[in-house]
């Protein structure tokens, strides 16, 4: 099965060369490259019964790494599932324009804080409309830095409940 290790390890190289990535991104690359690989280390396991010797090599842990995170991303997953209402969710996407997004590679702090908050503002300005919903609602937000194909492209995801509370706060106000 082909992983984005193997990827990066055959045509990372050549495409460092072609694009300007951050110290950050250049360090995911690395340690997503030797995840799991001799450079890391390891240890061997040996099977008392059978003499069945196995080597295990070491994991880079690194946030970003698919093999490392994928048990914390599924706790994670089955966490907020746990938290959610009975209602239907919808999926939002607030994105960074070009000229911005150019100026968040220089102050990420500032504008990524910026567009969280934006983003909020906006789902809680048009949900308490009455003409749209005029309820309260939450929403889980979560950025992401990078597009699909790696490239800087700053923008948040939501996910938006179905409904709020009233302005009361006495009453579930569903979607039409």
């Amino acid at each position: 099965m082909l992983e984005v290790a193997d990827i990066f390890r055959s045509h990372g190289p050549a495409w460092r060369r072609t694009v300007r990535l951050s110290l950050g991104q250049l360090k995911v690359m690395s340690a997503i490259e030797q995840c799991r690989t001799a450079a890391l280390g390891g240890h061997v396991l040996r099977c008392s019964g059978c003499d069945h010797i196995e080597v295990a090599y070491n994991s880079c842990r690194n946030r970003h790494c698919m093999k490392c995170q994928a048990s914390a991303a599924r706790r994670w997953l089955e966490a907020r599932q746990a938290d959610l209402l009975p209602v239907e969710y919808y999926h939002v996407v607030f994105t960074l324009p070009a000229p911005i997004s150019a100026i968040a590679w220089y102050n990420k702090t500032v504008i990524y804080g910026l567009l969280f908050d934006i983003a909020a503002e906006t789902l809680r300005t048009i949900a308490a409309d009455p003409r749209h919903l005029g309820a309260q609602i939450g929403a889980t937000l979560v950025l992401h830095t990078w597009g699909s194909a790696l490239t800087h492209h700053p923008h948040v995801h939501g996910i938006v409940p179905g409904g709020g509370l009233s302005p009361d706060g006495e009453r579930w106000i569903a979607c039409r």
